[in-house]
This record gives C-alpha cells, structure tokens and sequence, in this order.
C-alpha cells in the first residue's frame, strides 16, 4: 500500500514522532518561500506543512497508516496536492477528509499557505551549577511546570553548553517537547579552568620551600600527596596528570596544575637568637 506522507516528509513508515519532527523541521526551513526564493518552493511548503499536519497527529496517522494514498483516490500526494489547483484550500480538503478542525494548519503571511512551523513544544531553562558538579557531574533536580524531576549533568561540562530533558517540554496533541537546558558553571575560589586543565594554588610552609618535603592536598577528584624539592620558588608549577577535566569528545582528561604559594611566618613567632641570625646573614639579593 503505497503511503506517500512518508516520502513528502522523507522518513521511512517506521519513523518515530521524534525523527517525524525532525525531518519537518529541516525540510520546512528549507522551502520557507522567505528563505527559498524558487517559485515552485511555495508550493513544495505546503505540501510538507500538510504531510506534518496528519504524520505529527496520532489519530490523523493512524487512518491513514490503515487507507494509504486511496484518501487521494490512488495518487500520490505531491500529485493529488498539485491538482488542487491554485484557487482550492488544501486544509481545507484535508480537514475533510480527515475530520475535526486543523488546529495544527497555521496561516501565514503570504497567503491561503501552511505555517512555517508546527507548535514548538521544546522549553528552554537555564541553571546555574557549582564548579565541582560540572568537572565531576551528578544530578540537580529541576521544577518545572508543576513537575519536579533529576537531570543528569555529564562530567566535563562547560559554561554556556546545553543539555536535553526528554519528553519535559510543552504538551500537545499527545506529542510532548523536550527541555533544553542551558548550564551556567559558578566561579570556583578554589580552581581556574582553561578547557580541560585546572589550576590550583598550594600553601607551601618556607621551611618545605627551602629543605624540601611532602605536602598533603585535596583536589577535586582525590587527596594526593605531592613531594616538593628544596628550593622551591613562589607561583613554581606542579603537573599531575589527568587530574583535570575530562574532555567529553576524546575521553581523556586533562592535567592538574599545582602552583606553588609560599606562606612566610611571622618574626614574632620565631625564637629571637635565630631573628637575630636570620638578619644578620641573610643576602639581601
């Protein structure tokens, strides 16, 4: 049974809601006679305006998944749509033949055509996450009209990207849209972040920075020991291999960069024989 709906819209008979939408969407855009400026474009969005009023409504789709093209007495429906004839009102006609009213079948400005896009169902939010959750990721529960539920965050994940809640847009016709989320990453007063390297400061004790030794650090991932030379100088840089952020493309993280800050003590806290000696025989360069 030949069923040429599917082939105006260029799906398979198989295609989900979702890849349905899709392809509209696509082709829509693509013959919009504001975009496409080919005289036969007009014409060719109406078709594919109609196809998506019946593929996109499950009631509409199923009588016509059960009749095929014998609605269009046998022809295939670019045909049937083109032997209207300019003065017929394609929505109309289908109305007819389908039942009930064409909620779906938007006028637009340029005349007795098809709206340019079906209701958007889609919903965009935007959050705003702590710098932790997004190098690690977790969850964060999101409320949202009347409905309160958990959106993964993906490890990695940078300031401004988006994520997609399936199937938590806006309602309509049984078809339900998707939540596109937009992450806002806070500032952390611990890390800076450039792509997938973090960097971090350490107090360092003088008397470490001199003689050498080990220093316990938190990082965000684990606690690590790191050994410090002798001599160690401020702002010196430490690298611990992929302690960083994981790069959600390769799946590898990156680097970790330790930079060395020397805490001085106070004169007042050291004994007063080794002040003394301290300034007599420290180097002023």
């Amino acid at each position: 049974m030949a069923k040429s709906l599917y082939e105006t819209l260029e799906v398979s008979e198989n295609a989900s809601a979702d890849e349905i939408k899709k392809a509209y969407r696509k082709l829509a855009r693509k013959y919009h006679p504001d975009v496409n400026k080919d005289p036969k474009a007009e014409e060719k969005f109406k078709e594919i305006n109609a196809a998506y009023e019946v593929l996109s409504d499950p009631q509409k789709k199923q009588q016509y998944d059960q009749y095929g093209d014998s609605m269009f007495g046998g022809q295939n429906f670019s045909d049937f749509a083109r032997n209207q004839g300019g003065g017929v009102d394609l929505d109309e006609i289908l109305r007819q033949m389908f039942g009930g009213g064409a909620a779906g079948f938007g006028r637009s400005n340029f005349g007795g055509g098809f709206g340019f896009d079906a209701p958007d169902l889609d919903t965009n939010a935007q959050i705003t996450i702590p710098f932790e959750v997004a190098v690690l990721g977790g969850k964060r529960n999101i409320s949202l009209n009347n409905d309160s539920f958990d959106v993964k965050i993906p490890e990695g994940i940078e300031d401004g990207q988006k994520i997609r809640a399936k199937g938590k847009g806006k309602s309509y016709q049984g078809q339900k849209g998707d939540l596109i989320l937009k992450i806002n990453v806070a500032k952390s007063p611990e890390y800076t972040r450039e792509g997938d390297t973090l960097t971090k400061y350490f107090d360092v004790p003088l008397k470490t920075a001199l003689f050498g030794g080990k220093i316990e650090i938190k990082t965000i991932h684990k606690d690590i020991t790191l050994k410090v030379p002798q001599n160690t100088k401020q702002n010196q840089k430490f690298r611990v291999k992929e302690l960083g952020v994981l790069n959600r493309k390769t799946g590898t993280r990156g680097d970790l960069y330790l930079k060395a800050n020397i805490v001085l003590p106070k004169l007042e806290d050291l004994d007063s024989e080794l002040v003394k000696m301290l300034e007599a025989k420290l180097p002023e360069k």
